[in-house]
């Protein structure tokens, strides 16, 4: 993978003295989905290594919802993000020039997609959707895309009313993934949606993924959950940069993304949310599906 990302760079991974000078400090955007705190904790060590690399300060950002971090990226108050394939192709389709994705999560299989998973109490006796007729339905965030944007269109088009009180006696937001999945295992809401890639034990929360994260945090026990519905495969979302950054910054920041599941697995698994194989190249044709669906959401 090193030597990959290396050929496939124009220049050289690490910034030289003048490209320090045109950048005074380097702005991290982390989504929601989990409180700021973990996030902020999660992602330190990443970028100790991107100031480190860029001889800059790195700022993390953690905005309360999707949207702050999608107009950071757009405003050009935020640099680079990981986000979700919905919350891309709403950044693109308000500005296609605004980023470029550069990389991806790679499963532990070599895929690069996940789903949105349906889940419910075990003790509920909620096992399927259709299970959920007359009981409340939880979103994430509105543009997340396991969080909504693929299970609003999946579960309409399997024939489940997303309008509140045709089916469902309610559908709510959230606002992330963390809180649906509290909110579910507290009651307060009959099921909910988050994602995952799919692999590994659900006793465990999968091997990466909301649930994973929530698992490992202590906030869930998983065997007190149960699955009820699954997506199609969604693609991962991409690693963003903002496009008017210097190219010897983009270059140095992908690099050593790319490299981090081998030069450092522990701070990879909290950027990751779990475990994976590594983060590879990627463009925007993998999310040209996804901007399809966002714009049919809109119009």
């Amino acid at each position: 993978m090193k030597m990959l990302i290396a050929a496939a760079l124009a220049t050289t991974a690490l910034c030289t003295a003048a490209s320090a000078q045109e950048i005074t400090e380097f702005r991290l955007g982390i989504l929601g989905g989990e409180n700021a705190q973990d996030r902020l904790a999660s992602n330190q060590c990443y970028a100790e290594k991107i100031a480190s690399a860029l001889g800059v300060e790195v700022k993390i950002f953690t905005p309360a919802d999707y949207n702050g971090v999608m107009q950071g990226l757009l405003g050009g108050t935020i640099d680079a993000a990981w986000m979700g394939a919905s919350s891309y192709a709403g950044t693109f389709i308000a500005d296609p020039e605004a980023v470029e994705p550069v990389l991806v999560k790679q499963n532990a299989d070599g895929s690069i997609g996940y789903y949105s998973i349906g889940f419910a109490r075990a003790d509920s006796g909620i096992t399927s959707l259709e299970d959920l007729k007359g009981k409340e339905f939880g979103f994430g965030d509105p543009n997340s895309t396991s969080g909504y944007l693929i299970p609003s269109i999946e579960i309409a088009e399997a024939g489940f009313s997303m309008q509140p009180g045709a089916y469902f006696s309610d559908v709510v937001f959230t606002g992330g993934h963390e809180q649906t999945i509290v909110a579910v295992s507290n009651g307060d809401v009959d099921a909910g949606v988050t994602w995952a890639d799919g692999q590994g034990a659900w006793e465990d929360g999968y091997n990466s993924g909301a649930l994973r994260k929530a698992s490992d945090a202590g906030l869930v026990d998983m065997n007190e959950l149960v699955q009820i519905w699954q997506s199609k495969i969604i693609p991962e979302g991409p690693f963003v940069l903002r496009k008017a950054l210097p190219q010897d910054v983009k270059d140095a920041v992908t690099e050593l993304t790319a490299n981090l599941w081998e030069e450092d697995p522990d701070c990879a698994y909290g950027v990751a949310a779990g475990d994976a194989k590594d983060f590879i190249p990627v463009t925007h044709k993998e999310y040209e599906s996804i901007v399809s669906a966002r714009r049919s959401k809109i119009n």
